[in-house]
């Protein structure tokens, strides 16, 4: 296993990252949740919040609303049914 997930954070319009991050923090319909590398395998829904990544790049944060996330063998998988690519504060 490694120390990286691999991400796609994908709305019906476009892909909006694909890539690695050190790890992952969303907001799943019932609270946040933070991914690291070998988390169980798991699909949840989403909320409406603030989806961010850690990446080698520093923090990528997309607002998100509603989709689903699932996990398996580390790779984070965002399909939202809205999202926007934000700045960094």
């Amino acid at each position: 296993m490694s120390d990286i997930l691999k991400v796609s954070v994908i709305s019906p319009e476009r892909v909006l990252f694909e890539g690695t991050a050190r790890g992952v923090i969303a907001p799943a319909f019932d609270g946040e949740m933070g991914i690291l590398p070998m988390h169980a395998p798991l699909m949840t829904l989403l909320g409406k919040g603030t989806l961010r990544l850690d990446t080698a790049e520093g923090e990528k944060r997309f607002g998100v609303e509603g989709g689903f996330l699932q996990i398996i063998d580390d790779q984070v998988r965002v399909v939202t049914e809205h999202a926007t690519a934000m700045t960094a504060a």
